[in-house]
């Protein structure tokens, strides 16, 4: 019989965790763990899911779309306005890599530790 697992947490390893965590707290609303500090820092997420961020002073940013260092994993956030998501993520600090595998679906972003994430439109309901 499998073990039961819930999601707890999604945790992106980076130099500066703080500096993280301000990041994708401007980004998504999320409210910063009262506990969180300069080797670990997570945010509270919903459902009870948090995303952290822990200190890897040696850390190398995945060099996506090749391969040298690979992405490792990547959060996917939906959004109602892929434009106007994109321009305000940029303006907090992300950037943009000029390879889009489908920008009228979904784009994706490099947060300001090297890690990639996508935002995505909503799914399109039949009949609407």
């Amino acid at each position: 019989m499998p073990v039961r697992m819930r999601l707890s947490a999604i945790t992106l390893d980076c130099p500066d965790p703080l500096a993280l965590a301000a990041f994708y707290q401007r980004a998504a609303g999320l409210a910063l763990h009262p506990g969180s500090g300069p080797d670990f820092a997570s945010l509270t997420g919903e459902h009870g899911i948090f995303l952290a961020f822990q200190c890897a002073a040696a850390h190398r940013p995945p060099t996506w779309p090749d391969d040298d260092v690979p992405q490792q994993l990547h959060c996917d956030f939906t959004v109602q306005d892929l434009d106007e998501a994109e321009a305000r993520l940029l303006h907090l600090g992300a950037t943009r890599p000029d390879r889009q595998p489908e920008p009228a679906r979904w784009r994706v972003l490099i947060d300001p530790a090297g890690h990639p994430f996508c935002i995505t439109a909503p799914t399109v309901q039949p009949g609407r």
